[in-house]
């Protein structure tokens, strides 16, 4: 028996940093997001041999257990460990032999949420093999509870529930971590059009993301009151954009990821740098009407909206910057589960 999962990576469009807490938890979040052609795997072979193999195909990392009920958290694979203690620890109450390889199309700091849809693919994976009873929410919840409290990984609630549910979507989240998805019903040619348009730019360079929430966390909890407003502003551009998309004003979107981009800068030190404020500028320069950096900043993909054909002009001028523009189309379907 081989047991298989995956699931889709996926592009902030707008409200970006809405989902972290505590602004979240005291003012409520917006965001407003979309799954991409890039994936997360994960691949379950059941053992007989009281061992558990957990191995990484993308990072080169192989390391093998005595089958147990938890499995120490040491830095080595810790979120794959993390998944599993969970799975044991809720609901099987006994320890597991197998094997589990996974591969991520991104690496981690890109920016498009890898590492939170590495999660929820390896539950899911789980949840495939032993028939456990979680739905999209519960999946989606206990992928971040793994992450957020028993990993202690500062990020936000968007990522799981954006890999767990697949498409365009715009979430709302509220104290006591409550989140609603609504899918949004985008008629083809506007979402192809977007496709076409949206430049996504991988800088080759990568962040730790948790430092930079950490920052936008505590400037909340000092009541810092340009962090506060600029936040406010990304949570009403995530309605600015869902009405754009709905509606078909395709010709907005670009001073709307602007709009937003001005004002995510102000939330933390660390989301912006010279090199991006640099690579920004240039896709300005010739010819995209806004863009943002994808994730909590610092550096990963980029984007950049290009209406025309004017993403080929923006593309071939970027190319000084040593990074690559990724051809992609948007997915409508979440996570993926089957056995054979």
């Amino acid at each position: 028996m081989i047991v298989r999962s995956k699931a889709p990576l996926r592009i902030g469009l707008a409200g970006g940093g809405t989902d972290v807490a505590p602004y979240s938890d005291i003012y409520g979040g917006a965001i407003l997001n979309a799954t991409i052609s890039m994936f997360a795997h994960a691949t379950i072979v059941p053992r007989d041999d009281h061992k558990i193999v957990l191995y990484s195909i993308d990072n080169n990392e192989r390391y093998e257990y005595d089958s147990m009920e938890q499995l120490p958290f040491n830095g080595d694979l810790n979120l794959l460990k993390g998944i599993y203690n969970r799975v044991v620890s809720d609901y099987t109450g006994e320890p597991l032999s197998f094997e589990l390889s996974t591969f991520v199309d991104a690496p981690p700091g890109s920016g498009l949420g890898s590492s939170s849809t590495l999660a929820v693919t390896v539950l899911g994976a789980f949840a495939e093999w032993l028939n456990l009873p979680l739905g999209e929410y519960d999946l989606a919840r206990v992928a971040y509870e793994v992450e957020r409290i028993d990993l202690k990984m500062a990020g936000g609630k968007q990522d799981q529930y954006a890999a767990t549910f697949g498409g365009v979507n715009f979430m709302e989240f509220f104290n006591e971590n409550k989140v609603i998805v609504n899918p949004l019903r985008i008629r083809p040619q506007y979402l192809n059009e977007l496709a076409h348009n949206l430049i996504l730019f991988n800088t080759r360079t990568s962040r730790l993301s948790s430092q930079i929430i950490e920052r936008q966390s505590q400037n909340v909890i000092n009541q810092h009151e340009i962090t506060i407003e600029a936040t406010h502003k990304l949570k009403k551009q995530a309605v600015m954009m869902k009405e754009a998309l709905l509606k078909g004003k395709l010709d907005q979107i670009g001073e709307i990821l602007d709009f937003g981009w001005r004002n995510k800068k102000l939330m933390a030190a660390g989301i912006s740098n010279s090199v991006i404020d640099k690579i920004y500028q240039t896709a300005m320069d010739n010819g995209a009407l806004g863009g943002k950096i994808s994730g909590a900043g610092g550096g990963g993909f980029m984007i950049f909206y290009c209406p025309n054909n004017g993403r080929y002009k923006v593309v071939n001028a970027l190319k000084k910057f040593g990074g690559i523009a990724h051809r992609y189309e948007f997915t409508r379907n979440g996570l993926t589960t089957w056995s054979i």
